[in-house]
């Protein structure tokens, strides 16, 4: 419970906006302001501009607002939009420019919670004397996530750590903006292509009480810390302690991948898009988890060459590794058996008891998207992206009725969700890769 004192600090000086009244009305302005704007777009198409210029510039200031009201709400709101950023690659590049601001600047950046409040949630977790557990604490937090604050200090045994600390309000501001967005899916639909936003947006209300405990994600991390230690390739950093609202990790520096994105050279672009396939497909082999918040501002490229991993709010359990099934799928797509591919499908649930359809479109609608196992360097760029969202959102295309047709199992949904992540993240980076090597190394049922 709260005492009335600490209500009132926290109206006067909230760290995320707590009233219900008060996120529903931000996140209901969406649709009332982009519908408002493509009224005026059809009025000045009226005068004589032409319907591109229009779309265009209603789609800038669509973007705008989306991710502006995203990024000040943050709780479930921005957590759903930096789900979103992955998704940047595929909307097309004369639309794409407002998006990848946007989305940059959502994936880092939030107003932060002033220090009293910072010092409060500390005091909460780790105890009244929690200052003697750091040598150094800097109240200006280094970064900003969905549901918490970054803060850089030095652990009392002369450690450089880093301090996420929750934002007070985080479970009410989830709930909230969760059920609001869900409303609103069909306009962050039109607006993000080639993405199923609902199940998205399930999918993050269903996981939310795993990521509020960072008690979990301590754990998730641990293991792989574990998993990886010693890795020549990829670095973890240890969790030095964590309470329920705060998790205190080994400080680690290197650059995000979201500059790469933006300035990097071609070799680096290309080994930073290897170490995260590499990372991606040999998480569930090594660790028997996957990594399930796949955006650029939860990586970054050491001096030394590692890929660092952070953020493990969001982890799946893969008790038996990667399933067999998916290799198995990979495989008989490239090898053109489209019948046997077609009773997989349905055998997984892929294909409903009652739909009827045919093995060779469902074979046509899915060989594109193994197009990058099919070469011993495939470049993952976003021409490629968008032509697969487009044939996916074409009403006018065989492909998008065959994909209408299709079933997403729910124990396939998060699997499928963030290969889709990482494969967007390597689209961003136009990275040129053998992904056939990494797959044929570690996911089963491919090489058999």
């Amino acid at each position: 419970m709260t005492d009335s004192r600490d209500s009132l600090d926290d109206q006067a000086d909230p760290a995320i906006p707590r009233r219900t009244v008060a996120r529903t009305a931000k996140l209901a302005s969406l649709p009332l302001g982009i519908a408002g704007r493509a009224v005026g777009g059809w009025g000045r198409r009226l005068t004589g501009q032409s319907a591109e210029d229009v779309n265009a510039a209603l789609s800038a200031k669509a973007a705008e607002q989306l991710f502006e009201v995203l990024g000040t709400l943050k709780g479930g709101a921005m957590k759903f939009g930096q789900a979103l950023s992955v998704f940047e690659a595929a909307v097309p590049d004369e639309l794409a420019a407002p998006y990848r601001d946007a989305l940059t600047r959502l994936q880092s950046a939030a107003p932060p919670m002033p220090a009293r409040q910072t010092h409060r949630v500390l005091a909460q977790q780790l105890g009244r004397s929690w200052t003697k557990r750091f040598a150094e604490f800097d109240d200006e937090p280094a970064a900003a996530a969905s549901i918490g604050q970054v803060h850089r200090a030095v652990w009392h045994d002369g450690r450089q750590v880093a301090v996420k600390v929750q934002y007070p309000g985080a479970d009410e501001a989830l709930r909230s903006d969760l059920r609001q967005l869900q409303r609103f899916s069909r306009l962050f639909q039109a607006l993000v292509p080639g993405t199923e936003v609902r199940p998205l947006l399930s999918e993050l209300a269903e996981r939310m009480d795993e990521e509020l405990d960072y008690r979990t994600e301590a754990d998730n991390q641990r293991r792989f810390a574990k998993a990886f230690q010693g890795d020549d390739q990829v670095l973890v950093p240890r969790v030095v302690a964590s309470a329920p609202k705060v998790i205190v990790s080994e400080w680690v520096s290197g650059t995000p991948y979201s500059e790469i994105i933006a300035g990097g050279g071609v070799a680096e672009r290309n080994e930073a898009g290897r170490l995260l396939a590499e990372f991606h497909y040999s998480s569930p082999a090594r660790a028997h988890l996957l990594h399930s918040d796949p955006h650029p501002g939860n990586f970054m490229l050491l001096d030394d060459g590692r890929l660092c991993v952070i953020d493990f709010g969001a982890v799946a359990n893969l008790p038996d590794g990667a399933p067999r099934t998916l290799g198995v799928m990979m495989r008989l797509a490239l090898e053109g058996r489209s019948r046997d591919l077609f009773e997989v499908l349905r055998a997984e649930g892929f294909v409903r008891p009652d739909v009827e359809l045919d093995a060779d479109d469902v074979y046509t609608w899915l060989l594109p998207l193994v197009a990058p196992l099919t070469e011993d360097r495939f470049h993952f760029t976003r021409t490629w992206a968008q032509k697969q969202a487009m044939r996916m959102g074409d009403t006018r295309n065989r492909d998008f009725q065959t994909g209408r047709s299709l079933n997403l199992p729910p124990q396939w949904l998060l699997i499928h969700r963030v290969t889709a992540g990482a494969i967007g993240i390597l689209c961003q980076l136009d990275a040129e890769l053998s992904v056939r090597d990494i797959v044929e190394r570690w996911q089963p049922g491919f090489a058999d």
